[in-house]
């Protein structure tokens, strides 16, 4: 795994701090239970600021393509992402507790030792799909008529044959 980068969120904010690089996604441990491949790069940046009431915020963009698992067919989908996230610091679990409740900004709990690639890893798992799918033009399952066993892989086939047997 990649040298994890800790940074002191309220004073990265306050100085208007900024880190952007590449990162192989094989270094995000917890993203590969999403994954089917783990050779792609992305582009990141995350930088601090104070935002225009002079709240402290990091801003976190993610760029890149990764290889997720069709639901439908279960095959390679290739997904593109483009994440672009605003996070208010908070200075205790009061302010985030209130924070919560309004549903317009994402919050987090400012700390002194954030590892900025852990959030990376957290806000590309947040921006997900639910279901990953192809357009059905584009899956292998979406070609195939549900009466026309033609095409179909051997398990299906064998499948529908039991099911003629009953």
């Amino acid at each position: 795994m990649s040298a994890r980068l800790v940074i002191d969120t309220l004073d990265f904010a306050y100085k208007g701090g900024e880190h952007h690089g590449k990162i192989v996604v094989s270094d995000f441990e917890r993203l590969q239970d999403y994954l089917v491949g783990d050779r792609d790069e992305l582009k990141y940046m995350v930088s601090g600021a104070l935002d225009r009431d002079g709240n402290p915020v990091l801003r976190v963009a993610v760029q890149g393509t990764i290889s997720l698992q069709c639901q439908r067919c279960l095959g390679e989908l290739r997904h593109m992402l483009d994440l672009r996230t605003e996070l208010l610091l908070t200075r205790n679990e009061d302010e985030l507790s209130r924070l919560d409740e309004n549903e317009s900004a994402d919050g987090i709990l400012a700390k002194p030792d954030m590892d900025i690639l852990g959030l990376i890893e957290d806000e590309i798992i947040l921006g997900l799909p639910i279901s990953p799918r192809h357009e059905e033009s584009e899956c292998s399952l979406g070609t195939l008529n549900h009466n026309d066993t033609a095409g179909a892989t051997p398990l299906f086939t064998a499948l529908t044959q039991l099911k003629k047997l009953h």
